[in-house]
C-alpha cells in the first residue's frame, strides 16, 4: 500500500558514567550505548538538558524569532500548492495543512472543477478533529482505494509520525470508517485490495515473522468477517530480506493485477504476479530490475543493470499474457536514455507512457505512445527548462498527467499536461521573496579520481567575496538531489537558503555520486567499498567554490539528512579543515552498529556489512562515530532528530554529540519527540528548527563564535 572507556563525564550537567551492562563483546566497549535506548529516562534526561542548551543559546539571537514567525507564516501560506494525491473516478483527492489544520485535511475535490483550476473542495478525514476525537496525534500515510468504484479505502494513520501505521477501511461515500470494517493494529505494514471481501497484507504476524529489517516477509491473504489470525499465508520470505510486500497495478481496460514483491536486499528482488488461479507466477523481471507501472498488457520495467544488448535505465516492457502462460520472451525497449540522461519517475496512463526524465540534472517530460510497430513515438511536453518536475498524480482515462514544476527562484507551478503534451497552469504560487539580483549558475567540480561533479549555486550579483558558503547533498539510495524553491531549501530546513542568500551568502546544492542524477552509473559507483567517492566529490565542490574566490577553508558549512547526514559527518570527522560548520539532521553515524538498529538491516547493500570483517575494514576508515580523535579540535556541529524515528535510530545522533561533548568539542543538538524520520510533527516544530539552524550558521560562520552552547 506504502511505496512506500569507562569514563565519568559531565555533559550538560548530566552524568555520563559507565556503559550499558552486557556482554563482553568488542561493542561493550562504546561508553555511550545507554543512549541508544530511545525512551530510557536516563536518555532522555540527558537529551532534554542538551535540548535545552541548544535552545536557550540559538534562541538569544536577536533574529530567531523573526525568523521563525515568517517560516511558519510561508509554511502554513494558504497559497501553498494543493496538489494532487490521487484520481478516484471523477474525483480528485489532496492532503491540505494550513495554521487550522496542522495535521491536515484530506479531501476531495471534482475532478472537472481542479482541472478549470477552480476546485471546490469537500473535507472527507478532518486528522485535527480525530485526534482530538481519539487522544491521538495522527499523521496521514496515505490511502488505497479499491476500484473501480474506489469508494472504499484503507487509510492509513501513524501515532506521531513513524513508519509504522494503523490501517483503517473507510467509506468514501459515507465518509465514516467502516463499522466492523478491516482494521490492521499498528505495524510496519503493507496490505492491498485483491478484491472487495479480500485484502493481501503484509504485517507483523507474531514472533519470527518479521525480516531482521524490521519489515513484513509474509502476506496472507484475509477474508472480511474472519478473524486476522485466520488469514491464509500466501509468500513467505527468508527472515534476512528486507520486505516482502503486496501491491496492485490496474490497467487501462479496468483488470486488477496483483503482485507480491520479495525484496531480497534494498537493490534486489523478485516480482510474483497473481494467476487466474489465485496462485503468483514468478515474473521474468531480473532482480535488479523495478516493476514501474503496466500499461495496455505490459509489464513496464525499469532497468538498473544491463540486460544482453540493453543498457541500464532503460525501460522495457514484457507482455502479462505471456508470463502468465509462461512463455515470456525477451522484452521490448520502451526508452533508453542517453549517457546525460536518466529516468526520475514513470506514470502510465491508458494510451501513454510519461517519463520523468533528468539531462544534466534539468527536468523534461517525456511522452511514450505504442506506434503500432512495436516501437513508440516520443513527445515532450511543453513544460518550463532549467527546472525540477514531479509527477504528483495522473488522470488515466483522459491520458492527462498533473505534475509541478519549480526552480531556485521560481515558485511552484501546477500544470495539467494533456494527451497532445500541451501544459495548463493550474495554480502557480506568488512569489515569497524577492528574487532581484539573485543568479543560479551550474558549475562542475573535478573529483579526487578526475570525475565531473555538476553543482547548482545560487548568490546575488555582487555579493562580498570571499564569503560564506551552504553546501547540501545526498549522495545514496539512488537519489538525486534537485533544486527546488529556496523557502524549502534545504530538505526540511524551510527558508533557510532563502536567508541565507538575501544575507549576501552562497547557496550550493551538490549532485554527488551515490544519487540518480545520472541513472545507475552514478549511484553505483559510490556503493560499498567506494563509498568514499561520494565524499570526495563533496570535497571537490568545496574545493572549486574556493577556487572561485568565493569562500574560504572554515566558512562552509555542509548540510544533510539521513544518508545525506551520514555524509554530513563524514565531511566534520575528515576534513575539519575544510569544513566550519555542518547540519546533521537524522543521521546514520556509527557504521559498526547500524544494521543492528531499526531498519538498518535492509541498507547493507548500499553500505556493507559490519560484521564482515572485510567490510568492516572499508566502513572502518570512514564511520564518524569512530572516526572522533581526542587530538583533533572539530568545528561545531548542529545535530537535530527525533525520538519517535523509527527508521534511523536516534542513538546515532545521541552517542555522536555525547562523544564530541566528551573531547570538549562543541556541539548544538535538538532532539524532537515526535515525527518520525521526517522530524517534526507539524510547521511549527519545522518553523522553530529552520530558525534554530540560521541562527547556529550566523553564530558559528558569520560571527565565528565557535564556542558551545
Amino acid at each position: 500500500m506504502k511505496f512506500k572507556s569507562t569514563r565519568i563525564l559531565a555533559v550538560a550537567g548530566i552524568a555520563l558514567a559507565a556503559p550499558l551492562a552486557m556482554a563482553a563483546t568488542a561493542q561493550s566497549a562504546d561508553p555511550y550505548l545507554w543512549l541508544e535506548n530511545i525512551h530510557g529516562k536516563r536518555a532522555l534526561a540527558a537529551v532534554d538538558a542538551w535540548n535545552a542548551k541548544t535552545m536557550k543559546a540559538l534562541t538569544a539571537n536577536p533574529q530567531y524569532e523573526k525568523d521563525r514567525e515568517q517560516a511558519l507564516k510561508i509554511m502554513n501560506d494558504p497559497a501553498q500548492i494543493a496538489t494532487p494525491a490521487q484520481v478516484l473516478g471523477q474525483s480528485v483527492t489532496n492532503l491540505w495543512q494550513d495554521t487550522g489544520h496542522t495535521h491536515g485535511l484530506w479531501r476531495e475535490a471534482d475532478l472537472a472543477s481542479f482541472e478549470a483550476g477552480k476546485p471546490e473542495w469537500q473535507t472527507l478525514i478532518d486528522l485535527d478533529a480525530l485526534s482530538k476525537q481519539e487522544g491521538q496525534k495522527w499523521v496521514w500515510h496515505g490511502a488505497d482505494c479499491l476500484p473501480p468504484a474506489d469508494n472504499r479505502c484503507l487509510v492509513a494513520l501513524s501515532p506521531g509520525g513513524s513508519d509504522a501505521d494503523i490501517v483503517r477501511e473507510w467509506d468514501r461515500s459515507t465518509k465514516s470508517f467502516v463499522k466492523d470494517g478491516f482494521t490492521i493494529p499498528l505495524a510496519k505494514s503493507n496490505s492491498t485490495w485483491e478484491n472487495a471481501d479480500t485484502l493481501l497484507i503484509g504485517t507483523d504476524w507474531g514472533a519470527g515473522s518479521m525480516t531482521t529489517s524490521g519489515y513484513p516477509r509474509v502476506v496472507k491473504r484475509w477474508k472480511r468477517g474472519t478473524p486476522l489470525a485466520d488469514a491464509k499465508t500466501v509468500m513467505e520470505g527468508k527472515t534476512t530480506d528486507v520486505s516482502v510486500t503486496p501491491l496492485t497495478i490496474v490497467d487501462n481496460d479496468g483488470t486488477a493485477y496483483h503482485f507480491i514483491n520479495r525484496g531480497i536486499t534494498f537493490y534486489t528482488g523478485e516480482n510474483w504476479i497473481e494467476g487466474a488461479d489465485g496462485n503468483f507466477v514468478k515474473t521474468p523481471i531480473p532482480e535488479t530490475a523495478n516493476l514501474s507501472g503496466v500499461q495496455d498488457g505490459r509489464l513496464i520495467v525499469s532497468l538498473k543493470k544491463p540486460l544482453g544488448d540493453i543498457p541500464a535505465g532503460s525501460i522495457v516492457g514484457w507482455n502479462i499474457a505471456d508470463v502468465l502462460a509462461g512463455k515470456a520472451d525477451a522484452p521490448k525497449v520502451v526508452f533508453a536514455p542517453s549517457n546525460t540522461q536518466a529516468v526520475k519517475s514513470i506514470a502510465t496512463t491508458d494510451h501513454a507512457i510519461w517519463i520523468n526524465l533528468l539531462d544534466n540534472v534539468a527536468g523534461k517530460l517525456l511522452k511514450l505512445t505504442a506506434d503500432g510497430n512495436g516501437g513508440w513515438t516520443q513527445h515532450v511536453a511543453q513544460l518550463p527548462g532549467n527546472a525540477t518536475i514531479d509527477l504528483d498524480t495522473a488522470d488515466k482515462k483522459s491520458d492527462t498527467i498533473f505534475a509541478t514544476v519549480q526552480s531556485f527562484l521560481t515558485p511552484p507551478t501546477l500544470y495539467a499536461v494533456s494527451a497532445n503534451g500541451s501544459a495548463k497552469v493550474l495554480q502557480s504560487l506568488p512569489a515569497q521573496f524577492d528574487a532581484t539580483g539573485m543568479k543560479v549558475e551550474q558549475h562542475f567540480a573535478t573529483s579526487k579520481d578526475g570525475t565531473k561533479i555538476p553543482y547548482f549555486m545560487v548568490r546575488k550579483a555582487g555579493a562580498p567575496k570571499p564569503g560564506a558558503a551552504l553546501i547540501h547533498a545526498y549522495g545514496g539510495f539512488d537519489l538525486p538531489q534537485l533544486p527546488s524553491y529556496l523557502t524549502t531549501e534545504p530538505y526540511r530546513a524551510g527558508p533557510v537558503a532563502m536567508w541565507w542568500v538575501q544575507q549576501g551568502q552562497t547557496y550550493v546544492l551538490a549532485n554527488i555520486r551515490g544519487g540518480g542524477e545520472y541513472g545507475p552509473r552514478w549511484h553505483d559507483a559510490a556503493l560499498r567499498q567506494n563509498r568514499q567517492k561520494a565524499y570526495d566529490d563533496l570535497y571537490a565542490v568545496a574545493q572549486d567554490l574556493i577556487s572561485r574566490g568565493l569562500t574560504t577553508k572554515g566558512k562552509i558549512a555542509v548540510s544533510g539528512r539521513s544518508n545525506g547526514g551520514l555524509m554530513a559527518g563524514v565531511a566534520v570527522t575528515e576534513r575539519p579543515d575544510l569544513f566550519g560548520a555542518a547540519i546533521i539532521g537524522s543521521p546514520l553515524l556509527d557504521m559498526k552498529r547500524y544494521s543492528h538498529l531499526l531498519a538498518g538491516a535492509s541498507w547493507m547493500a548500499e553500505y556493507g556489512n559490519p560484521d564482515v570483517p572485510a567490510d568492516w575494514a572499508f566502513m572502518r576508515k570512514y564511520s564518524p562515530y569512530q572516526n572522533i580523535r581526542k587530538d583533533v579540535k572539530y568545528p561545531p556541529v548542529f545535530l537535530y532528530s527525533s525520538t519517535e524515528d523509527d527508521r534511523v535510530h536516534p542513538g546515532h545522533a545521541r552517542k555522536f554529540a555525547a562523544k564530541l561533548m566528551a573531547d570538549g568539542d562543541p556541539v548544538f543538538f535538538h532532539e524532537y519527540r515526535f515525527g518520525g524520520h521526517s522530524v517534526g510533527g507539524d510547521h511549527s516544530e519545522d518553523a522553530v528548527r529552520a530558525a534554530l539552524i540560521h541562527a547556529y550558521l550566523d553564530r558559528v560562520l558569520i560571527d565565528g563564535n565557535k564556542t558551545a552552547p
